[in-house]
């Protein structure tokens, strides 16, 4: 039976009697799509992942119970992410990144092609592009949402938004626009996921 109110909270919001340090696992998958579309390199999108669940557990007590589990720990990562370039003089390659592409599986045929062309052109946009659309795209953060985690107005992240599409679409020579590639999160996810092997 559910009880009153769980059908109108959103899947991401932990219920006020969770602890929500049961709920992390829940989003390891989402975390490190975003961590690679930020890094471009398995090892660091890991370390990434590594560096922000730690935090997350440490700084447990700042979540605010019943709000968006997801969307604070997108915040931390992506503040971990940035903090962690400003510290750096320049990035350092990874050769691991190139061993890493020959371990991933492609789906056979016209799905192969369709995900190497996307992940070809998700890899020629800027990183602002990349974050916005795994964001409002992949993940599904409202534009709100999205603006709260990146610092911005959300009037920005609508403009990156539609320019990140239009960019991709323009890239991948489709016509009816790249909205469609966002139908199926999870996929979407995944392919964002491997965004950066190939060319590490």
């Amino acid at each position: 039976m559910i009880a009153r109110g769980d059908e109108d909270r959103k899947p991401d919001q932990v219920e006020a009697g969770r602890d929500p340090r049961d709920e992390l696992p829940e989003h390891l998958g989402a975390l490190r799509a975003f961590a690679m579309s930020l890094t471009r390199n398995p090892a660091a999108a890991d370390d990434l992942v590594q560096d922000t669940i730690v935090k997350a557990w440490t700084h447990i007590d700042r979540f605010q119970r019943g709000t968006n589990l997801r969307a604070w720990l997108f915040t931390i990562l992506r503040n971990t992410f940035y903090s962690d370039q400003r510290k750096r003089k320049r990035e350092v390659p990874d050769p691991e990144g190139v061993h890493a592409a020959t371990l991933y599986d492609k789906p056979a045929h016209d799905g192969r092609l369709a995900m190497t062309d996307f992940l070809h052109a998700f890899d020629q946009l800027s990183p602002e592009h990349r974050e916005v659309l795994i964001l409002v795209g992949a993940s599904g953060f409202a534009y709100e949402e999205a603006a709260q985690m990146m610092g911005v107005a959300v009037g920005t992240v609508k403009s990156r938004a539609n320019r990140a599409r239009a960019r991709l679409a323009e890239l991948m020579h489709l016509d009816g626009g790249a909205e469609g590639l966002f139908d199926d999160d999870a996929t979407a996810l995944a392919v964002m996921g491997q965004s950066g092997i190939a060319a590490a």
